[in-house]
């Protein structure tokens, strides 16, 4: 059983996100917690809001068995470009050049952890 958390038109480039999701994925959620929160990116907290997210999606789909957090794995990160912002800035001899504020979309499943017996 997995959950999963959607955060749409962040608004941080998503080339800066990667860089950030890249640390977390395959991890156990405890671990990917402590790293998101003492990551001094900026993009690194709404992800951690994400994830929290995840893990009480995941909570409440399954009341009864109580799992904690660190019996939890990040399954699935990943990042979907959103809608783009146009912008003009003015540029010498009436030019303008144009600006792209990008956005992004941010889905994270976490799932339980399978024991691997040898």
């Amino acid at each position: 059983m997995e959950a999963r958390a959607l955060q749409r038109f962040v608004g941080t480039s998503p080339r800066k996100m990667r860089i950030v999701i890249d640390l977390i994925r395959g991890k156990g959620v405890g671990e990917a917690m402590n790293i998101l929160h003492f990551q001094p990116k900026h993009a690194a907290k709404s992800a951690e809001k994400v994830l929290r997210s995840a893990v009480s999606n995941f909570q409440n789909k399954d009341v009864n068995t109580g799992i904690s957090t660190d019996d939890l794995i990040v399954k699935e990160v990943f990042v979907n470009g959103g809608a783009s912002m146009k912008r003009i800035l003015p540029a010498p001899m009436g030019r303008a050049y144009k600006l792209l504020k990008r956005s992004h979309h941010l889905t994270i499943v976490v799932d339980k952890r399978t024991s691997k017996k040898k």
